[in-house]
């Protein structure tokens, strides 16, 4: 019955277009630019030893407030269905961040940044819904392109002080490419490191991608599954708008870039990317 009625979840959340967020874990140093924005609609999944978590729905909201610098929320609300107990659903943690680039690409420099993150307690931790405690993510991201490829990675920490939960390290990295304007697949190995007292340290192998239905609105997609320790399978599937303006025509306008669906909920070093189980 419990398989049942999460297929019937994950269905539902397909139908309605779509990491669930940009679709990877691994993040990039890429801000949105000056005066743009990005929303996004999406919805995660994390199967692990028959509990389930699920965010579903979830939304992202990226805003370019000046040159290299963005600001950064995710509010989820979340499904958590152990293999034992009941399950729940509600409100999940809140996401807040700013990305900041300090060192642009050029030549063979790659690009470097740092994306510092808050999570906000307001999921209720009695009920399975995130860990009640105000944690924080502090990773350092750096990336390169060259022709149609584009590779980026990185790293950081994790201080977690919640009951069961531990400080730890976390890594990623990515390699993707532009196949044509539509299309853009790529795949990445994370590792989210060991998050609680009782986990192991999953790796993650993760495909995925992106269709452009027109410049400025996309279907983001990924899937994976852990290749060592704790077992996990993940998913990701989401909607992506941007738009913004442009100073020098006067004129609206969107970036749209390969780079910019490798951003946020994707770079959350949990392998939840709905509620830890």
């Amino acid at each position: 019955m419990l398989n049942l009625r999460f297929l019937l979840i994950f269905i539902v959340c397909s139908a309605q277009a779509a990491f669930c967020g940009p679709p990877f874990f691994t993040d990039d140093p890429e801000p949105v630019p000056f005066r743009h924005y990005e929303f996004y609609l999406f919805s995660t999944l994390d199967r692990a030893s028959g509990d389930y978590g699920v965010a579903v729905p979830a939304f992202e909201f990226n805003m370019g407030v000046a040159p290299n610098l963005q600001l950064h929320v995710v509010a989820p609300l979340q499904l958590s269905a152990p293999s034992e107990g009941p399950n729940t659903y509600g409100v999940g943690d809140v996401e807040v961040g700013a990305k900041y680039r300090f060192v642009n690409e050029k030549g063979v420099r790659p690009q470097l940044g740092i994306f510092p993150m808050l999570e906000l307690p307001s999921g209720d931790a009695q009920r399975g819904l995130r860990n009640g405690r105000l944690w924080a993510k502090l990773p350092l991201w750096v990336q390169k392109s060259w022709g149609s490829w584009t590779s980026y990675g990185g790293g950081g920490y994790v201080i977690n002080h919640a009951p069961g939960m531990r400080d730890h390290s976390f890594f990623g990295w990515q390699v993707q490419r532009e196949l044509n304007k539509k299309v853009t697949l790529g795949a990445e190995w994370f590792n989210p490191g060991r998050e609680s007292l009782t986990s192991g340290n999953p790796q993650i192998v993760n495909l995925g991608g992106f269709y452009n239905f027109k410049q400025n609105f996309s279907l983001l997609f990924t899937a994976g599954h852990s290749v060592h320790s704790d077992s996990h399978m993940v998913a990701y599937l989401g909607l992506y708008w941007t738009w913004g303006h442009d100073r020098n025509s006067g004129q609206d306008g969107a970036k749209l870039d390969s780079a910019m669906f490798s951003t946020g909920s994707q770079a959350i070093p949990s392998i939840s990317r709905a509620a830890p189980i």
